[in-house]
Parts: C-alpha cells; structure tokens; sequence
C-alpha cells in the first residue's frame, strides 16, 4: 500500500520499481555492497551488476578494459577473469590513490599478469597519455567510470 491509498499487486511492475528502488538504496546505506568478493579480493559491487556488466564485456569483447578507481581490486579481478573465459582482453586500474596492501595483492593475484595499474587522477593528461600509450589503434575499448562520482569529475572523465 502507497503513502496515497493504492494499493499495488508484487506483480505489478510499479511495485517491483518501487521495491528495487528501496532495497537499492537500503544496500548502500547498510553497506551491503561491502560484503563480497571476486577470486579473493574484495569487491564493492552489487551482485546484479556484476551479472550485468558481464553481459556488456561478452557482448563487446573489448581488447581493453579500463577502469577508474581500483578500491581493493575485486573488479580488476573481475573483468581479467572475463577476459580469461571470453580468451580475449586485458585491464587497466586507474586511481588517484592506490593503497599499498592493495597494489601488492592486486599485483600477487594469480590474474596480474593481465593488469595494468596507473596511479593519478583520471582526468590528469599525463595518466590520460599513459593509458593512450598502453592501447592500440585498432583495439575495441571500454571504459568503466567509478572514481570519483560528482558531476564535474565524471563530466571531465
């Protein structure tokens, strides 16, 4: 039942907007997204994102795979995994900041060998020509944005 009265069917795909949207927002606030991991490293990722953005990467089949804002890795470790079953691609990290622990586990994972990672700000011209650098002119690319997520930031990536 709707703060108005209505009253919807589970059914309904109202209801099913309304619901996802509130769990959506009840994962984040108790930080569900925190409790996974991807082949051993933690992944702050909800499950159904992960589903659908595998779709993307099967569909696509880039040869590069690039991704602002490296956290712990889990994603990193995610996308080479994809990379691995469709036999083809590679990764790159891209983070202002990546934290010691996480670089050494990232770089001692059984998966290294495919990623590549940049330290700096995605939108600096320098970590912009490194990654240019690391890409062929012929290779299909996609690019996954979770850094920093305010508008001008985002805009400017």
């Amino acid at each position: 039942v709707l703060s108005n009265g209505e009253k919807l069917s589970l059914s309904d795909p109202k209801a099913f907007s309304l619901i996802s949207e509130l769990w959506l927002r009840s994962g984040w606030d108790t930080k569900y997204v925190y409790g996974f991991s991807w082949l051993g490293r933690p992944i702050i990722q909800l499950p159904e994102d992960m589903i659908r953005i595998q779709e993307v990467i099967y569909d696509i089949k880039p040869d590069v795979i690039i991704e602002t804002g490296v956290a712990h890795g889990g994603s990193l470790i995610f996308y080479a995994s994809l990379c691995t079953a469709i036999g083809k691609g590679r990764v790159v990290g891209i983070d202002i900041e990546i934290r010691e622990h996480n670089k050494k586990a990232i770089q001692e994972h059984r998966l290294s060998s495919m990623i590549s990672l940049i330290e700096g700000s995605s939108i600096e011209a320098s970590v912009v020509q490194s990654v240019e650098n690391q890409i062929g002119s012929s290779e299909t690319v996609l690019i996954l944005l979770d850094s920093n997520h305010l508008k001008d930031h985002v805009y400017a990536e």
